[in-house]
Parts: C-alpha cells; structure tokens; sequence
C-alpha cells in the first residue's frame, strides 16, 4: 500500500511541478539569467585556481 501511495504522490507532484514549470517560464529564465554569469564566475575562478595549482606542482617537481 505504502508504495502505491508513493507511486500516486510522486505522479501528482510531477504533474504539479511540469504546470508551474510553464506557468513559470519567464520567471524560470529570469533565475537562470541570474544564476548563470554567477555560475561562470566560480567556474572560471576553480579553472583558475587548478591552473596555478597544476603550474605550482610542475615546478616543485623540476627542483
């Protein structure tokens, strides 16, 4: 019983969630205009970061 009403909340909650996800399309993208320059600012900065930790390593090993 407990995994047909599982079954049956999930379905429900997915249905929910795919109306407010159209319901909510520009609100959506305005989020993702938001979070997305943010998400390559701490991309580029973990890039960085590996660089000059992989440029440190190389020297250490060449002394």
């Amino acid at each position: 019983m407990a995994k047909m009403l599982s079954l049956l909340i999930g379905s429900v909650v997915a249905i929910l969630g795919v109306i407010l996800f159209i319901a909510w399309w520009y609100e959506f993208l305005f989020v993702v205009r938001g979070i997305f320059p943010l998400m390559l600012i701490l991309g580029g900065s973990v890039a960085v970061v590996a660089g000059f930790s992989e440029i440190k390593d190389i020297l250490k090993q060449k002394k």
